[in-house]
């Protein structure tokens, strides 16, 4: 999420989410802090969305929570995804429908939209005009010479904005470590041809729920060798009937059936296209390879997981694969097959562009700060100044005054999590901290009862440990620790029950860490006797 002020109004450009990692476990997903502007939503003018994947959309929902009638500002089929998502969220938003080559209002920016590819049709970018300067944000964007959808990459356009002249260009980050330019998306049709041509039973392709164009290399591969789809996943179906519905998938009259037909076809003629390619535990192929799903891999089934290996998945991608594989599955993906390519421009593009465009300033955005720094290299290598290249943190304000672009302070910008059916709260940090201690060491309660007179306890304390083995020797070594800590604390003063808890906790702590160098989640309950 990137939040543009001028003359005191605001303007929001993209709001997505990020997915947890194994480190956060518990958590649905990760939203943009929205603190810096809860007091401030009635200057926000609009949200404008470069296209409809959920990093970049994902967050819609939770901000219009907070005032439901800002603008949303995006082409077809990317407020069409948005709509789908409010309805579960019952918002009925406010709609600005554009498209490549119009210019638009709101507020003191004035807004101008070009056609971008990327992995979902109906990608945007975003010029911004206001008294202050221009500003060009690509969105996520590749120079694919060979569209499916025949919608090539402005470059035109961003070359007149150049001779215009841009203060400040935002470029997609991600693949800029990437050398020479990212290959056409028709480059892998001859391996998804071959994993059709040579599966001998059913084919089950895993893809995320708004990647279009691949899914549309998958159907077209299915009628070439006469085999039926069907679409498994809530999302999966969603989406694609919302782009089969617009006419940015193209079915061919048939091919479609209920995935429900599939027992009664020969498993040589079907397709399954489902989620869960990034390795998600809920997802519909993680629960095939865990055996929780209708649908059983069996021996001689193909999956293919059609999509890329995003950074921090490995574990759970490779987890998935070998569990597909146990049942007997040849798993066909990225490290043994070409069937994905990149939505985003590798350096060779990124230069191009920037060679075009000639900013006065550049900010690399979307990517991790590897990813920013290699951008930012590319943009000094074209001529931009050292000074004028700006890597900057979320969270970090820059100011462009009299075209010269400078960090001039921050706001807050922590992670936000979603868990359930709660969103943030103040205890979201401490929560998964502990989250992590129990799925690492375990939990311990202590149960103990006090004589309030004399500040002893009645009995020996109890203990209830989970994820910890507990045997007589840890009983006896952890109640010995606690013994001689409440002596201790009863020769300064009688003990309260307040202050017994803290001993108890402190005292196993304290012994744990030595004995095992290990500190479950400990919690200390007392009972006045």
């Amino acid at each position: 999420m990137t939040v543009f002020e001028h003359k005191g109004k605001l303007l929001i450009v993209d709001c997505g989410v990020l997915f947890p990692e194994e480190t956060q476990p518990g958590i649905n997903v990760i939203l943009p802090d929205f603190s810096s502007l809860r007091d401030r939503l009635q200057d926000i003018e609009a949200i404008v969305l470069t296209h409809g994947h959920e990093d970049h959309i994902g967050g819609v929902p939770y901000l219009l929570r907070e005032r439901k009638d800002i603008p949303v500002i995006g082409s077809q089929l990317t407020l069409a995804f948005v709509t789908a998502k409010l309805e579960e969220h019952r918002i009925t938003p406010r709609l600005i429908e554009v498209k490549e080559g119009q210019r638009r209002k709101a507020g003191p920016f004035d807004l101008e939209f070009l056609a971008v590819n990327h992995s979902i049709p109906d990608g945007l970018a975003v010029a911004i005009r206001t008294e202050a300067g221009l500003v060009l944000v690509t969105g996520d964007f590749k120079m694919d010479q060979f569209p499916l959808d025949n919608r090539l990459t402005d470059l035109p356009g961003f070359a007149r904005l150049g001779e215009e002249g841009v203060d400040l260009f935002l470029t997609d980050s991600t693949n800029a470590e990437v050398p020479g330019f990212t290959v056409t998306e028709e480059d892998i049709r001859p391996a998804i041809d071959a994993v059709f041509r040579t599966a001998p039973r059913r084919i089950i392709v895993s893809s995320f729920a708004s990647h279009v164009h691949r899914i549309q290399q998958v159907i077209d591969a299915a009628a070439r060798h006469n085999r039926k789809v069907a679409f498994v996943g809530r999302s999966m179906v969603r989406n694609m009937g919302i782009a089969e519905k617009l006419g940015f998938l193209q079915v061919p009259k048939g091919l479609l059936v209920d995935v429900k037909a599939f027992d009664r076809m020969k498993d040589d003629k079907v397709v399954l296209i489902c989620t869960g390619s990034q390795g998600e535990p809920m997802a519909a192929l993680a629960r095939m390879a865990n055996r929780e799903h209708t649908i059983k891999i069996g021996e001689g089934d193909t999956v293919l997981l059609a999509s890329s290996l995003i950074p921090g998945n490995e574990n759970s991608i490779y987890r998935v694969i070998n569990g597909l594989t146990r049942w007997g599955a040849n798993v066909v993906h990225k490290g043994n097959a070409k069937v994905h390519v990149s939505g985003h421009a590798s350096a060779g593009e990124l230069v191009y562009c920037y060679n075009i465009v000639k900013p006065k300033n550049v900010l690399p955005y979307h990517g991790e700060w590897r990813h920013l720094k290699a951008n930012a290299d590319l943009a000094i290598r074209t001529g931009v100044a050292e000074d004028q290249v700006l890597i900057a943190e979320d969270g970090v304000v820059i100011d462009l005054v009299d075209g010269v672009a400078k960090i001039t302070g921050r706001v807050p910008a922590e992670l936000v999590f979603v868990h359930g059916m709660t969103v943030g709260g103040g205890g979201s940090e401490e929560a998964l901290a502990d989250r992590v201690q129990l799925s690492n060491d375990g939990a311990v309660t202590i149960l103990g009862i006090l004589d309030t007179r004399t500040g002893l306890l009645t009995e020996p304390v109890e203990f209830i440990a989970r994820g910890f083995v507990q045997d007589n020797e840890w009983i006896q070594g952890a109640t010995k620790s606690i013994d001689d800590a409440l002596r201790a604390a009863n020769k300064v003063k009688i003990v309260n029950g307040a202050e017994l808890e803290d001993i108890f906790t402190q005292s196993l702590t304290r012994w744990m860490q030595r004995k095992y160098r290990r500190i479950p989640v400990i919690t200390s309950v007392v009972v006045d006797a």
